[in-house]
């Protein structure tokens, strides 16, 4: 039984990573055209007096939402990418499967309403190409440590994002069951010779 002489218990005030991650979430659904004070505030169930606690306005936190996903993406692909020496075509492949998959529909989304936002606006624009040069920097290494050419490792590393963000945009449930398969064969095409030399550096023929 609650103690009646006690006072009501208040809800902790937010923080303002809150803020930002119900504005990540909300522009996976509404885009940024649908990110406004008023339907975050009733979102998280808060008066508009709290947001402008942690912002001076929309302007801000949309700064403060391409910051929290520049630096979640590039956290991630430096986490994928990261490969012990000789390991790098067996990462490579793993970088492919991972990022070429469908489950995270959410994440996707909200990469697709970033993108959008960057079409429209040289903040976002700026934002979206550091992710990308970092991204593709970082495979490009992989295959440079494969023993590949620096015109030919950029070729691969782009062929490689070219590939795994249309792949995630399809929607591969509804496709036939050899998909699976066929993924295999792509990430074959695009490792290519690369991964088979790392191969056979690990395992030199005999004299």
């Amino acid at each position: 039984m609650n103690d009646l002489n006690q006072p009501p218990t208040e809800r902790a005030p937010l923080d303002r990573s809150a803020w930002i991650e119900a504005a990540i979430d909300l522009i996976a659904t509404e885009g940024v055209a649908g990110l406004r004070i008023e339907t975050l505030a009733r979102k998280l169930r808060v008066t508009k007096g709290s947001f402008y606690w942690h912002f001076r306005d929309r302007r801000a936190l949309q700064r403060a939402l391409l910051e929290h996903w520049r630096e979640g993406r590039i956290r991630d692909i430096h986490k994928q990418t990261r490969a012990r020496a000789g390991q790098e075509a067996e990462q490579l492949r793993h970088v492919i499967d991972v990022y070429s998959a469908s489950r995270n529909r959410k994440g996707i989304l909200i990469e697709l309403a970033i993108r959008e936002w960057a079409q429209r606006d040289p903040e976002a624009a700026q934002v979206v190409a550091e992710v990308d040069a970092i991204r593709l920097a970082c495979a490009r290494d992989l295959f440079l440590a494969l023993g590949l050419s620096e015109e030919e490792a950029t070729a691969r590393a782009t062929l490689l994002y070219a590939y795994v963000f249309g792949f995630s945009l399809m929607h591969a449930e509804r496709m036939p069951q050899e998909m699976e398969r066929l993924k295999t064969r792509i990430a074959g095409w695009i490792t290519g010779p690369a991964a088979e030399n790392g191969k056979r550096d690990d395992h030199p023929p005999s004299a």
